[in-house]
């Protein structure tokens, strides 16, 4: 029997910057010190906070404000996990919107 499919939806926009904001905050657990990640995640939580508003998507942009300081903070494993969290939680909305649930 063949493989079932993935039943996560095609990524837009927005999804793909939750996706890569999980990926870079996940980097972070290796080098926590990475400044130019660090810059990056400030680019991509102003763009989600952009795109989401686009979308009426208000909890995102709170979730964003939340983890900008963690994001500007200086490195610690409490600040990386802030930031993986945050963007797990961002990515969570975002499949629970694509799949009809929210």
């Amino acid at each position: 029997m063949p493989p079932r499919p993935s039943r996560e939806p095609l990524r837009d926009a927005l999804g793909t910057l939750c996706a890569d904001g999980k990926a870079s905050a996940e980097y972070l657990w290796q080098v926590p010190d990475d400044e130019a990640v660090r810059e990056k995640l400030l680019g991509i939580l102003s763009r989600i906070t952009a795109e989401s508003a686009k979308q009426g998507r208000k909890e995102m942009g709170r979730i964003c404000a939340e983890l900008i300081p963690a994001a500007k903070a200086s490195p610690s494993p409490q600040q990386v996990e802030l930031l993986v969290d945050g963007f797990d939680r961002l990515n969570k909305l975002w499949l629970a919107a694509k799949s009809g649930m929210m």
